[in-house]
Order: structure tokens, then C-alpha cells, then sequence
């Protein structure tokens, strides 16, 4: 039994669904029966087909948690072949945040929540507990691996999992673009929700990390920012316990990083806009 089937084996029976790499970290292509997608299933890779094909067709789409199929004759080409190990972050109930190279780790460190951390050639891997929809190039060097797509298996890594936060889902919304008048005032959040605060210590926290977010960026500030406040609004925006200091402290740390305050003004807007907390 190869190294690659053996780690599969142990996957699989963690729930972690699995497929072999060929050479280049690139999944094993369709089979002659299911060759440009003459069978129907699973149209580009994109999303979950009829198919049944016993072959590892289909790239993410045919990860697997079934030993019988991972231990078949029609996989065991492929084990021979492979070059390496990978699995569906989502499948698992997983997000990596896959860094790319030194800057993007050292943002990750400034402005991600710890969690296990495996290492890559070139970067890291931070793994979350929760999945989301995967994407690549959310800011420079730096991927979502989670639902309909493949991470490489490079070890169980240290650390403790933590649950997805919400700044990380914020990686993948875009923002939309501001449709305003002239002049406007800054809204507040709806509120009237019942708050999860126990004390303003977890509040007061929020604000600084949310700070430090903001002052670290290197670049794209101006996404930094709506992805910032975004990230502040979906955890504190609900109950009502932001007020005008609060705001304020964000602002003032956006426009240290040169942001106008027209743009301060209109990331927070779409912010509101985009998680439904806007009036009427």
C-alpha cells in the first residue's frame, strides 16, 4: 500500500473527504467515458453532477470519505501515479486560508484569529472549523479553500482549530459600488436585537483588532477597510451597542491610512447596505 492510499485510508475514516494529485498539485483529469464532460455530470468542476464514474473523475467533485471506492481497482492507477494527497476542505466542514508567500503570512498573523497552522513550500495554511464558498485572489497571495475546491494534504499541522471568523468570510464579499447623494450622515445600525455582550470588554476588543487591521495594511486599503467594517458590523451591528465613539476610532484609523472621510462614509454605508442593517 503506497504512502498517498495509506493517508487516504486515515482521512476518510476522519470524515475528510480525499482524491489523489498528480504531478504539478493538479487533480487527475476525466476519464475517456467522461472526457469534456460527455457524461453529464458536474458541468467545469463547479458543482456536484449525477455522475458515478468509479474513476477519480471530476476533480474536487470526486473526493470521497467511502473506502470501498478510495481502495478500488479504477483508483489504483491513480494511486501509483499520484504525486501527492488532497482533500475538500468543505466536504470536511473545513475553510484554509492558503497563504502564498511571507507577506501574505505576516498579514494573516496581524489580522486573523489563531488557529492550526500547516506549513507550505512558500507560505502557510490556516484551517477554520466552518466552510464557505472558496475563492481565489481575495487580497494578494492569498485563497479561500473551502466548498467546490481542493487543498494538498501536507500534514495535520499545530495548534488549535478555531471556529471561522467572520473577517475571513468578508475576505470573499465584494463591495458594492456606492450609490449616494452628494452629502450624506453616517447611519447607524438598525438595532433593537438583543446583546450578546456580556461586558464592553469583548466590544472594546473588537474596536481595537479592528484598529490594528487597519493600520497594518500594506495595501488595497480601501477594501481593507470595508472588509474591516464589515466585519465589526456583522458581530456588533445587531444589538445596538455601537455608538458614535466607536465609529469614530474606526475612522480615524482609516483616514491614518489615507482614506478620505467621503470613503469612510461610504464603506461603512455599503457595510450597512450589504448585511441588511440600513433603516426602512
Amino acid at each position: 500500500m503506497s504512502t498517498h492510499l495509506r493517508i487516504a485510508l486515515g482521512l476518510a475514516a476522519a470524515d475528510v473527504p480525499v482524491l489523489p494529485l498528480r504531478a504539478g498539485k493538479l487533480p487527475f483529469g476525466n476519464c475517456p467515458t467522461c472526457a469534456r464532460n460527455a457524461c453529464g455530470g458536474r458541468p467545469n468542476m463547479k458543482t456536484p453532477g449525477p455522475c458515478t464514474c468509479p474513476d477519480p473523475c471530476h476533480g474536487w467533485a470526486a473526493a470521497t470519505t467511502d473506502p470501498r471506492v478510495i481502495g478500488s481497482m479504477p483508483w489504483a492507477r491513480a494511486w501509483r501515479e499520484a504525486a501527492g494527497l488532497a482533500y475538500h476542505p468543505g466536504g470536511a466542514g473545513l475553510t484554509v486560508v492558503d497563504l502564498d508567500n511571507r507577506a501574505a503570512t505576516a498579514w494573516a498573523r496581524a489580522s486573523l484569529p489563531t488557529t492550526r497552522t500547516v506549513p507550505t513550500t512558500r507560505g502557510e495554511h490556516w484551517i477554520y472549523r466552518g466552510a464557505m464558498q472558496g475563492a481565489n485572489a481575495v487580497r494578494p497571495g492569498v485563497d479561500i479553500k473551502s466548498t467546490m475546491a481542493y487543498a494538498r494534504w501536507l500534514g495535520p499541522g499545530t495548534g488549535t482549530m478555531t471556529a471561522l471568523p467572520e473577517v475571513v468570510r468578508a475576505l470573499t464579499v465584494k463591495e458594492p459600488a456606492a450609490v449616494r447623494p452628494a452629502s450624506v450622515t453616517v447611519p447607524a445600525p438598525v438595532g433593537g436585537g438583543a446583546c450578546p455582550h456580556r461586558t464592553p470588554t469583548y466590544l472594546d476588543r473588537g474596536i481595537a483588532m479592528a484598529e490594528q487591521r487597519i493600520t497594518a495594511a500594506r495595501s488595497a486599503v480601501h477594501a481593507t477597510v470595508y472588509r474591516t467594517f464589515l466585519a465589526v458590523l456583522s458581530t456588533h451591528g445587531r444589538c445596538g451597542c455601537l455608538t458614535e465613539t466607536h465609529t469614530a476610532r474606526l475612522f480615524t484609523a482609516a483616514q491614518a491610512k489615507g482614506e478620505s472621510a467621503r470613503h469612510c462614509t461610504d464603506a461603512w454605508t455599503n457595510a450597512l447596505t450589504t448585511l441588511g442593517l440600513t433603516h426602512g
